[in-house]
């Protein structure tokens, strides 16, 4: 099946004094009078514009950046989709003559590797990276002449030698959501979600040994996505109304109560709360599931760059206006650094932003996209 893709004046104090009439009084008091009269008053002092936040390099000057072109050596464009390394990418690109969706592991010096091809023809699609040690785990989906739609899971070890695997042969009605948790590895074998046939109101929670064999389906009731191993998050997350989290292995199960209208997302560290100022703007605030430690991390001019809240359980990437004078039309890139409770800018004039594993990366050149821009998330310690 496709899967479903389920945002002041100060008052003198002190002893009254009484002045005796006479001459020097009157000068005196002529000339206070006069200077009263004459000096200027003193207005509100002008509000000074806030410092402009730091940027990642100020703060970090070893972060380890690395930059893509946006096309490879044939021509053909390229989109990552996995970082195996700050130098090593995995990656989609069309073949030459445009028949084939090709998957390819492509290194710095541009050495490009194909792991797997499909036709174009069957609208392809490759999605759901998630990798653990050696294995990189992914969906693919492809459309029969039919017009069905059908996904299969796969691994690969990109270090050695052997080729790609296919682990399950058919995956169900696979919900994806562009988040880093659609596929999920745990207890050595690999995690997915998707819909329940006949039933809008429960989940098949299903998964396969990471060496392949037989597909265990657990179906629960109500409409879930992945989070972090090993838990379940209700879909309510970027809806009103509570979050609901369920743990896979205990079976414990916590809820996350929302203010009125917020808008709640959560995983099992940290959740986050967008809460709507009627016609103004709005703010972002993050918070732990039991309540506890809730504080602002933006204001109207942000909003949240990706759908899993403060990744590596510290950073939430925040998309903001950028400043006059930037080149390009994208927005301001910007990281909230939980531990340090500030924000850096990470880039300007930006497009598409995705996350996945340890590294950051995003898009520049607006639509026709110029290139490509990594951070590795580990290296800002």
């Amino acid at each position: 099946m496709t899967p479903r893709r389920w945002p002041a004046t100060a008052r003198l104090r002190g002893p009254a004094r009484r002045y005796r009439p006479g001459l020097a009084g009157l000068v005196v008091a002529v000339a206070a009078g006069t200077a009263l009269v004459t000096l200027p008053q003193a207005g509100p002092r002008p509000v000074e514009p806030a410092p402009p936040p730091a940027r990642i390099e100020q703060e970090w000057p070893e972060a380890v950046r690395r930059e893509l072109p946006a096309r490879l050596a044939d021509g053909t464009a390229y989109s990552p989709v996995w970082f195996l390394d700050p130098d090593v990418s995995i990656g989609t690109a069309p073949s030459p003559d445009g028949r084939h969706l090709r998957l390819v592991r492509r290194t710095a010096d541009g050495t490009v590797h194909q792991l797997r091809r499909l036709p174009a023809a069957g609208s392809p699609q490759y999605a759901g990276f998630t990798g653990s040690g050696a294995v990189l785990a992914w969906a693919e989906t492809t459309t029969g002449p039919d017009g069905r739609g059908r996904t299969e899971l796969w691994t690969v070890e990109p270090g050695a030698d052997r080729p790609p695997r296919r682990v399950a042969p058919e995956g169900g009605d696979v919900l994806l959501v562009n988040s880093r948790h659609d596929l999920v590895i745990g207890s050595g074998r690999l995690h997915w979600v998707a819909a329940a046939p006949g039933s809008a109101v429960a989940t098949e929670v299903r998964s396969v040994p990471l060496g392949g064999g037989r597909v265990t389906v657990r179906t629960e009731p109500g409409a879930w996505t992945l989070s972090a191993w090993p838990w379940l998050v209700s879909t309510a997350t970027g809806g009103t109304g509570p979050v609901r989290l369920r743990h896979l292995v205990d079976g414990t199960e916590r809820t996350v109560s929302a203010g009125p209208d917020e808008l709640l997302s959560c995983g099992p560290v940290w959740c986050r709360a967008l809460v709507p100022a009627g016609a103004g703007p709005g703010r972002l605030d993050l918070f732990r599931p039991d309540g506890r430690d809730r504080h602002r991390v933006a204001g109207g001019d942000a909003s949240a760059a990706l759908v899993d809240v403060a990744v590596r359980d510290r950073f939430e990437v925040l998309l903001g206006t950028g400043p006059a004078g930037t080149v390009g039309d994208g927005a301001q890139l910007r990281l909230y650094d939980v531990d340090r409770r500030r924000t850096l800018v990470a880039a300007d004039g930006v497009g598409l932003v995705l996350c996945r594993g340890d590294v950051l990366w995003w898009s520049i050149g607006g639509r026709e996209v110029t290139g490509w821009h990594a951070l590795d998330l580990r290296s800002l310690t």
